[in-house]
């Protein structure tokens, strides 16, 4: 059995070399018969050369979510076959095959993708998990801007309203005419809950992406009120087009969304080792 032990660092910075947890993991992989590596990557394209054996195990040691979500999508690149090759032999809904399984050891801090999906956490039971090859696989988000999302994305929330469309599948949940206070596209639940309410319950295995719109409306007659309304659907793909345009968070990610933009499942495309 080979495991290569991948962690992302900081360009530039100094390197102390590979961390406490790091270590006992590749004294528990080694205890079980492992042969090791070690690797760093400071960049995106120096994570390719990391996956170029398919026989070799990958384990990601990592602190963030937006790390997992760095391999996540450096996997799915390499694995995405180009459109005029696309292969006869795709399982039903997918545009990619299957991705090769990843495990993620927590370092100083815990990728909440890691509690989420209900993936080992210490170096003996990461260890475990990779030497028993046992694969457990989620569901995958892709969008049309060519990013991948594991947990979700939560488009605004705070207090900044905005207005645009939101449609799932045929579903309109938002035609462009009121404020939104918040939208969750989510496949595990990191994103499901924004300023206190609960918008969402996901199952990051069920084939389906889970879409929130919250809106202010007003209610009675005599006596008006505003009160917050959730339109909730779930199905394969969901289009948000922001009049203007709204901070979004993905996976971890800061960013701001201008133009129109699609997520879509990819049912059972990732791969985790778990116990």
């Amino acid at each position: 059995m080979n495991v290569v032990v991948l962690t992302l660092v900081e360009a530039g910075c100094a390197n102390p070399g590979p961390r406490t947890q790091t270590l006992h993991l590749v004294d528990e992989l080694k205890s079980r018969g492992a042969a090791v590596r070690t690797v760093e990557a400071a960049a995106a394209d120096e994570i390719d050369p990391v996956l170029d054996d398919p026989d070799e195990r990958i384990v990601l040691a990592a602190d963030t979510d937006e790390q997992v979500n760095a391999v996540v999508a450096r996997l799915l690149r390499r694995t995405l076959p180009a459109a005029s090759k696309r292969p006869d032999d795709l399982p039903a809904g997918r545009t990619v095959a299957d991705l090769p399984a990843l495990a993620v050891l927590p370092l100083s801090g815990t990728p909440g993708i890691v509690r989420r999906l209900g993936l080992p956490e210490k170096p003996a039971e990461v260890a475990e998990a990779v030497a028993s090859g046992a694969v457990r696989r989620t569901d995958l988000m892709r969008h049309d801007g060519g990013g991948v999302a594991v947990d979700g994305v939560r488009l605004g929330g705070g207090d900044r309203p905005w207005r645009g469309v939101v449609n799932l599948d045929d579903v309109v949940l938002a035609d462009g005419s009121e404020q939104i206070l918040a939208c969750v596209v989510a496949n595990a639940d990191g994103y499901a809950a924004a300023d206190d309410m609960v918008l969402a319950e996901p199952d990051p295995a069920d084939g389906k992406i889970d879409v929130a719109v919250a809106v202010p409306v007003t209610v009675g007659r005599l006596r008006k009120r505003l009160r917050i309304e959730v339109r909730r659907a779930r199905g394969r793909a969901v289009a948000v087009h922001p009049d203007d345009s709204v901070t979004f968070v993905q996976d971890g990610l800061v960013g701001e969304l201008g133009r129109k933009r699609t997520w879509w499942v990819e049912p059972g495309a990732a791969g985790w080792y778990a116990a």
